[in-house]
């Protein structure tokens, strides 16, 4: 059985598995939205979650792209 995507460009599973910080791009596709823009909202401050400015890059803590998909810590929806 292949599991539905949630509101985003990941699985659930997939969503659950990800490491603590991520790169910009994987949470721009667990967001559902592609690499310029997700770069473009970074830029001006409008990145839908918490970022992390590392040198000349962002970092993204998997618990606040959660946080704004809708999922806590657990598997099950919040709310």
């Amino acid at each position: 059985m292949v599991e539905p995507e949630l509101r985003s460009g990941m699985t659930l599973d997939e969503l659950t598995a990800l490491p603590t910080v991520l790169d910009l791009v994987t949470a721009a596709r667990a967001l559902g939205i592609g690499r310029t823009t997700a770069y473009e909202l970074a830029r001006r401050d409008r990145f839908p979650c918490p970022l992390i400015r590392v040198g000349g890059g962002y970092r993204v803590p998997t618990a606040g792209l959660l946080r704004v998909l809708g999922l806590s810590g657990s598997r099950e929806p919040v709310g």
